[in-house]
């Protein structure tokens, strides 16, 4: 297997050439038209644009796909055209969407056929940092590129100079430096924990560079679109702040030595004020390991600074539209206990109803429970009814952590490990740690059947996978 790390060190030197200019347009949704989203094969420059291309699977042939950019409130538009010999659909991740607009093949939508179409059309209601992605064979056409930065505006725009994309993918390269397709649908991958890549990109492109200006006020827009990786990011020492979680508006907090830990699929969007001199090179770093990982680069141009200090008022995003108010004095509990995965101990779990033993349930990819239930099931685990607090108490039981994502709702944790979690920041994905228990309460506001899932996406294909039913 291609070592990126072994790579760098041999001398990457050219591709520091490799700007961090996102290789897809903005799509403002202003017009009434459908725009055309097209998944298809195509080559990306992930190892640098030195080396060979890298035959990925992207929106537009491009990896990250099209940016689409559509004002709080509006309408966006996409059709989906099938370019792919696989059925496909899109997910709008985060998005408080119109259920037959979920894109979950099975639950809420057929899945699209090879050469075939299907038209996407919801109301973006909150601002914030949102992706979309694949939501068939997630664990591999996600692993080979399909996603892309779906922005809401906010009403009122915040003081900063520019807005960056900070979109990080973990690929799994062979030594050919093309993807290692022999390794999807690994069995150690699905039981462990999940498909950990080896060459790391920011915006499609390895240790880009990011030209800025002394004194400059960047927003970046930071995306985790890995399948199964939890990455933290540390600025140097730029003075960064974050602002959101999941697209939320947070209030202003200060990132320390570990930076901002992401999950795979959640979001943070940081205030980064450039201090330096012209010329200056400033490293993003990875550093969710011991062995920190050069990410990205910021390259101060050799112009004067925009301002002598960073400005003294602190980036405060505006409050989303207001949502119905959580009661968990009257909620509906509900009990979610992880179980399985290597070294989890599953003996036996039940599809349907029916009873399989460990044995079988390998022979079919299926090592992950949630109650006791081994994958997607008839039944859902609760119904709810419409504006009813729902509590749901997860219990992880299993050696590795879950990325819990909850389609169509925003949820707040109100409890890990027994104690009382206050004011914790509207989020779509949480991380539970293994032997964690976490409890998160949100309103089921919004009608329809809702998948919630691990989004450690082998996990989720083998077996952490359900959903919800608001009536």
């Amino acid at each position: 297997m291609i070592s990126r790390r072994k790579f760098l060190a041999a001398g990457g030197g050219a591709l520091g050439a490799a700007m961090a200019l996102p290789p897809w347009r903005a799509w403002a949704a202003e017009d009434m038209s459908f725009r055309i989203l097209e998944p298809k094969p195509a080559t990306a420059p992930l190892a640098g644009i030195d080396k060979p291309g890298v035959s990925i699977w992207g929106y537009q042939g491009t990896v990250p796909g099209p940016m689409i950019r559509v004002k709080r409130g509006e309408r966006v538009r996409v059709r989906l055209k099938n370019g792919l010999e696989q059925p496909t659909t899109i997910h709008w991740h985060g998005i408080r969407i119109a259920n037959a607009m979920d894109g979950v093949p099975g639950l809420t939508q057929d899945a699209v056929k090879p050469g075939a179409s299907f038209d996407y059309s919801f109301i973006a209601p909150d601002a914030g940092t949102y992706w979309y992605h694949s939501h068939a064979k997630t664990w591999e056409q996600v692993a080979r590129g399909l996603y892309g930065m779906l922005i809401v505006e906010e009403d009122s725009a915040p003081k900063v100079d520019r807005e960056l994309p900070f979109v990080a993918d973990d690929w799994r390269l062979n030594e050919a430096g093309q993807i290692d397709e022999k390794s999807f649908g690994s069995m150690f991958d699905w039981s462990h924990g999940g498909r950990m890549g080896n060459w790391l990109t920011v915006n499609g492109l390895t240790d880009p560079v990011f030209p800025v200006r002394a004194g400059e006020r960047l927003r970046l827009r930071l995306i985790n679109t890995a399948n199964a990786r939890t990455m933290a990011f540390n600025f140097d020492r730029l003075a960064a702040h974050i602002i959101a979680l999941d697209g939320q508006p947070v209030p202003p907090s200060s990132l320390g030595a570990d930076g901002v830990t992401l999950a795979p699929a959640q979001r943070a969007d940081v205030i980064i004020d450039i201090d330096g001199k012209p010329g200056d090179t400033i490293p993003v770093w990875e550093v969710s390991t011991q062995n920190r990982l050069k990410a990205a680069r910021f390259v101060l141009s050799d112009t004067p600074p925009m301002r002598s200090r960073p400005p003294d008022d602190p980036v405060i995003l505006p409050a989303n539209p207001t949502r119905a108010v959580l009661k968990p004095g009257a909620a509906q509990h509900i009990e979610l206990v992880m179980e399985g995965g290597a070294m989890g101990g599953l003996r036996e779990g039940s599809i349907d109803g029916k009873m399989l033993s460990i044995q079988e349930l390998v022979e079919k990819k299926l090592v992950w429970a949630f109650n006791g239930k081994v994958g997607m099931q008839i039944q859902s685990l609760a119904a709810i009814p419409r504006g009813q607090t729902a509590v749901i108490n997860m219990v992880n039981k299993t050696a590795f952590p879950h990325a819990m994502h909850l389609h169509g709702h925003h949820f707040r944790v109100i409890e890990r490990d027994g104690k009382p979690v206050a004011d914790a920041p509207w989020r779509d994905t949480v991380l539970v740690e293994r032997n964690e228990q976490a409890r998160i309460a949100f309103v089921a506001d919004n009608p329809g059947k809702w998948l919630f899932h691990c989004h450690m996406l082998e996990h989720a294909a083998a077996g952490m996978i359900t959903w919800i039913d608001v009536v």
